[in-house]
């Protein structure tokens, strides 16, 4: 449960802080994901949607996400370690 936490809040920061930086710095975040994808063009289905509905949409899904992995690995520790 501590591991699923931290993994959300993790994420969750995370999320909001990437949102900012692309708010204010979009070109250069275009660059960063460039770089990330292997060089794809992103510019191509480029379209900065900043909305709140799409903000919330992607922090709540990511926190899900984040705390579901984090409590399966935890899960998944305790149990590989009480085989031992």
């Amino acid at each position: 449960m501590v591991l699923a936490n931290a993994f959300a809040l993790t994420i969750g920061f995370s999320y909001i802080v990437c949102r900012l930086l692309v708010s204010l710095f979009p070109e250069l975040m275009m660059q960063i994901s460039k770089s990330w994808f292997h060089l794809v063009d992103l510019t191509r289905i480029r379209r900065l949607d900043l909305s709140l509905n799409l903000f919330m949409l992607g922090l709540i899904s990511s926190v899900v996400t984040a705390w579901i992995f984090g409590y399966f690995l935890g899960w998944s520790i305790e149990f590989f370690s009480k085989n031992k």
